[in-house]
């Protein structure tokens, strides 16, 4: 713990996470709009279809910038998306970031 300073330093740490998206989440140009809403962030990583109708990837990126697009993944997706659950996995503090763009993934 600390001071204030350490805190606002916490939060501006960049980290890295998984997610996978369950729904109607395929057809429906949800990677695109997930591309175009990480990149709006300023954040990076992929995003790909999965052979059993979800979609997955990873964000990395400033934590307060990766929990906006957490919450987009969980509640508002592509336009014609319907989104049951979004799961998020192996979270860490990352040094650097580990991709050049957010990427869609065949």
């Amino acid at each position: 713990g600390g001071g204030s300073a350490a805190a606002m330093a916490d939060g501006e740490g960049l980290v890295s996470v998984d997610y996978e998206v369950h729904g109607k989440v395929q057809g429906v140009f949800f990677r695109k709009y997930t591309q175009a809403e990480a990149k709006k962030l300023g954040l990076v990583g992929w995003v790909q279809n999965t052979s059993h109708g979800t979609v997955q990837g990873q964000i990395q990126g400033p934590a307060v910038r990766v929990r906006e697009l957490q919450e987009w993944l969980k509640k508002i997706g592509s336009p014609q998306s319907r989104i049951s659950r979004a799961e998020f996995s192996n979270e860490k503090k990352i040094k650097a970031l580990e991709h050049k763009e957010f990427q869609i993934l065949k």
